[in-house]
């Protein structure tokens, strides 16, 4: 019986050592995403008892003439531990006011150095331009059990809040070797190919995940942009919208991701 038992512990050993020597690991492409808004909510949430009787007639009308979803896509290019997140330009827009909320475009184009802990963003805020510089977002990440695919990916979930109050769910895949991810999620032991934020009706899915060479130039920080850290930016924002009471709140939320 114990030769019996060290046969297997010797074989279950070999097996993983294969195993090992055989498995693939993505260290250097590109990925599409896709950015999905569900407009009705957001449109919803902004209805209250003061603003009901011209708010909800227009909901009403923007149900018949606008789908529910609006998608946007964008590309992550990684190599060497640097990425580069890119939004691709919004060519269809929503036909209503609403395409203008601060959640519902892609504000920020990202360079990220996973190993220097630091990023650069371009960040359009309305009609001016920001280039924020600053150190990478630190995340505190619950992996849980849960496991889903996508793009092909076995992915495990994670859960954290962010902003102090922002409930994030991301899918991340240990397959690909790089602590990255779309906009500023980072700090899992993979690629992150799926982030949803549940209450603010929001998900980046991949879409399609190229394992290619990525050159250095195609990693180039962006540069344009009122230079600024986190904090700075921050306040230019309240102070910019100082007035706007509760309406303030969504959009510095959403230039604050």
């Amino acid at each position: 019986m114990k030769k019996l038992t060290l046969f297997t512990i010797a074989l279950l050993f070999l097996s993983n050592h294969l195993f090992a020597q055989n498995a693939h690991f993505v260290s250097t492409g590109v990925i599409e995403y896709e950015k999905t808004v569900n407009m009705y909510a957001l449109f919803k949430k902004d209805i209250n008892k003061d603003n009901e009787s011209y708010m909800q007639p227009a909901f009403e009308q923007y149900k018949k003439n606008e789908p529910q979803f609006k998608k946007l896509k964008s590309t992550l290019s990684f190599a060497d531990n640097k990425m580069l997140f890119t939004p691709i330009e919004d060519e269809g827009g929503t036909g209503s006011f609403w395409g203008d909320d601060a959640m519902v475009k892609q504000n920020n184009t990202t360079f990220t150095d996973l190993v220097a802990g630091n990023f650069i963003t371009q960040k359009s805020v309305f009609e001016s331009s920001f280039l924020v510089k600053d150190t990478t977002r630190k995340i505190h990440w619950k992996i849980t059990d849960e496991t889903r695919e996508i793009a092909g990916y076995t992915c495990r979930r994670a859960n954290a809040i962010v902003l102090d109050s922002v409930y994030v769910v991301a899918f991340y895949t240990d397959e690909i070797a790089v602590s990255g991810g779309p906009e500023s999620f980072t700090g899992l032991p993979g690629m992150i190919l799926g982030v949803a934020l549940p209450h603010e009706n929001i998900t980046w899915f991949a879409t399609k995940v190229t394992e290619a060479t990525v050159e250095p130039k195609a990693l180039t920080a962006p540069k344009k942009g009122k230079p600024v850290n986190s904090k700075q930016l921050l306040e230019t924002l309240h102070i910019a919208m100082k007035d706007w009471g509760t309406y303030a709140n969504a959009s510095l939320k959403a230039f604050s991701l």
